[in-house]
């Protein structure tokens, strides 16, 4: 009440708006003048301009008279630009240089918040803007000069030697059809910014006439700055609730958004860059560049951007290669587009750019041919890749265009084992698919080795050492309780145990284990009969432990809990898994991982069978031909046998059948469903059973991952 008592209201006035040149007015912004002079004063010699573009030029008329003018500069000028000859199209007449062109430029695309005002008689009267143009000095007589220029020397050079020459030499010409344009090649042309700035260039100039400010045609159109009806039952925009008022004043963000102009997608200044949120600005400084040491993405980012931040986001959108990160193939490459050289979907594009991104985290150098060879892409497609990435090298090949980032392999090694796992799920996806021979990092030549993890020799002495104690230590312990179980079955008489014939294969893969990992050393529950699939049921029913830690129940430890935990969950997704296919989903959940979880310290290949056997699944023998190409991993086959619903029965026996038949056709499948269930099944209950469990592959059925083709 103070501040209003000591600031009273000194006068109301009242405010219209006008709209009779609301589509039509533009606010002209002009170089800087002396105080004394009007744009007013200059003979405008010429005005024109492009609507589209709402671009304008003006030619001004320059005081030649004035003492400020060097007049020896301006004919020398004159000269540079139209030589000594004077016709129509000379752009200085009288040999002197005596306009000047002004040319304007857009200063913001959104003018809807800029209005003129115009005070007359107490009222204010104002007219909305459709424009705001900046117009600055042009200097294309300089190019003109420039091209004056070369065309003397030229002229010069050549003199009249191409008298004296002979007949002109008969020269083969070559003759090439362009190949039809697909759609998407069409839409990112159109989208380049070099056929929008030859779209520019193409529309016409409209000339104009100038009229000064005493003129009486400027006198008649400043008349329609005034609201034409001022009572104020004709401004039906005044006679509004406040909702419908604020909202004209403040229109939502959704009409500025359609008003933009399109602009090609590779052209952001980074003023407009750090407006977007961290995510997207990674996401677009990664499809640009594509490939970036994280130093320099920090540096580009801005100050005060938190490291931890940026590294969680470029993990979405790039790879680790060789401690830099490359953006992903599907970033490039989104779904339904194609090659624009060969028309080849973005999936198999996908598939050919991660061998090569693959290639690079295996040596420095990659070779084309390779790529070529093993991809089955055209030369144009491969040879993108490389150029997204790579540097040639004469004779030598392909060469990583960064180097190996050591620092950051330092800084962060939870990311590197995270990046680490992933690239594992993409090799094992990509020598499926390529046919490629399952080996470790290959050889590379002298010099070239790329480290994967930068361990001291004393850190892996060490690092056996402990884990041979550990070892040492459970197989102690795992031998005293075999010893204390097999004395308290002797001493009770009333109590027999049977156990299932073991095959010599499964006693194989068992002694195999006890050499390569530690054994079960669980106290809790009792020792149970042998299941078919190899697990003891003591551990189904949670009495067992897995590689040392106790199940759901038992004292269950954390990392057990937590790899039981991903276990359920994946086999309620899929419901039949080979080894080969969960150690690959186990991975990919590894590296969603936040840093230093407890699934980091290590699940050995048993440890992870024993979970999945402990979790209500069951290993399924399938009978696969002595000729199969399938891995041993890709051979054992894992399946949910009950999960609650209503079609456990229907699975059990599908399972059944394959315990006995590597593949099998659909009638007999139906036939053998109906016999055991005791009824008809629908189509439809039959194809939820195989969408479960198979795969259909050349009119057969096979069990999910266990067909070769």
């Amino acid at each position: 009440m103070a501040n209003e008592e000591n600031d009273p209201v000194v006068q109301e006035i009242d405010v219209y708006l006008a709209k009779s040149l609301a589509e039509k007015l533009y606010l002209f912004q002009y170089p800087v003048r002396p105080a004394s002079m009007t744009y007013d004063d200059i003979p405008h010699l010429s005005a024109k301009i492009k609507p589209k573009q709402q671009k304008v030029e003006l030619e001004m008329a320059i005081d030649t008279m004035n003492p400020n003018y060097c007049r020896s500069k301006g004919e020398q000028i004159a000269l540079n630009v139209d030589g000594t000859c004077t016709d129509e199209t000379s752009t200085y007449s009288t040999k002197l240089m005596d306009k000047q062109t002004f040319c304007s430029s857009q200063t913001t695309s959104n003018t809807s918040r800029y209005a003129a005002a115009l005070y007359r008689k107490g009222e204010l009267h104002l007219t909305p803007l459709h424009g705001i143009l900046q117009l600055r000095p042009s200097f294309s007589y300089l190019d003109k000069a420039d091209a004056k220029h070369r065309e003397r020397e030229a002229a010069n050079e050549a003199g009249d030697s191409s008298q004296d020459e002979a007949e002109e030499d008969i020269k083969q010409i070559t003759v090439r059809f362009s190949r039809p344009e697909s759609e998407q090649a069409r839409q990112r042309r159109v989208q380049s910014y070099e056929f929008l700035q030859k779209k520019h260039a193409e529309e016409p100039w409209v000339h104009l006439h100038y009229h000064s400010l005493r003129d009486s045609r400027s006198e008649h159109e400043r008349q329609y700055l005034l609201c034409q009806g001022p009572g104020i039952s004709e401004n039906t925009e005044l006679i509004k609730s406040p909702s419908e008022y604020l909202m004209m004043l403040m229109p939502p963000n959704v009409e500025e958004e359609k008003e933009k102009p399109v602009a090609p997608s590779n052209v952001l200044s980074m003023a407009q860059l750090r407006t977007l949120p961290l995510a997207d600005q990674i996401k677009i400084l990664m499809k640009n560049v594509k490939v970036m040491p994280f130093a320099n993405l920090m540096s580009l980012l801005g100050l005060g951007t938190d490291s931890t931040s940026v590294l969680r986001c470029i993990q979405q959108v790039a790879m680790l290669v060789q401690g830099n990160w490359v953006v992903k193939s599907d970033i490039l490459y989104p779904k339904d587009s194609s090659s624009p050289h060969s028309g080849v979907p973005a999936e198999v594009l996908c598939r050919g750019r991660d061998f090569v991104m693959w290639k690079f985290t295996q040596s420095r150098w990659v070779v084309r041919k390779e790529v070529a060879t093993v991809t089955k892409l055209c030369a144009e497609d491969v040879k993108d890749f490389l150029e997204h990435m790579a540097v040639v090298r004469i004779n030598k090949g392909w060469e990583f265009l960064l180097p190996y980032d050591e620092d950051f392999i330092k800084k962060h090694p939870d990311v590197v084992q995270r990046q680490h796992m992933l690239w594992m799920g993409i090799q094992a996806k990509l020598e499926k698919v390529y046919s490629l021979p399952k080996e470790t990092v290959p050889k590379t030549a002298e010099g070239q080795s790329v480290p994967v993890m930068l361990v001291s020799g004393d850190q892996r002495v060490q690092a056996a050492k402990t884990k041979a104690q550990q070892n040492h230590l459970l197989l102690e312990r795992e031998l005293q309780w075999k010893k204390e179980q097999l004395q308290a079955m002797q001493a009770s008489s009333s109590v027999r145990i049977k156990e299932e014939p073991v095959s010599e294969e499964e006693e194989e893969d068992e002694q195999g284990d006890k050499e390569e990992e530690p054994m079960d050393t669980s106290t809790c529950g009792s020792l149970r009969n042998r299941l078919a699939n190899g697990l003891p049921a003591g551990r189904a029913a949670g009495g067992d432990t897995l590689n040392g830690h106790p199940p759901v129940g038992c004292g269950e430890a954390p990392m057990a809990r937590e790899l039981r935990a991903f276990v359920e969950a994946t086999f309620q997704r899929q419901f039949v898994l080979t080894l080969s296919e969960l150690k690959r989903l186990f991975n990919m959940h590894l590296a969603s991982l936040p840093p230093g979880h407890t699934l980091f310290s290590g699940i050995s290949d048993r440890m992870l069978q024993d979970t999945v056997l402990a979790a209500g699944c069951k290993q399924i023998l399938v009978p696969f031909p002595p000729q199969t190409a399938a891995s041993p991993d890709e051979q054992k086959v894992f399946a949910l046998w009950e999960s609650g619903d209503m079609s456990d029965q229907h699975r059990q026996v599908l399972l059944e059948i394959f315990s006995k038949n590597y593949r099998v056709r659909r009638n007999l499948i139906q036939t053998r469903l109906n016999q055991e269930c005791g009824e008809d099944l629908s189509k439809q209950e039959v194809d939820k059973v195989l969408k479960d469990c198979c795969v259909s592959y050349g009119g057969m059925w096979y069990l999910k991952g266990t067909v070769q083709s």
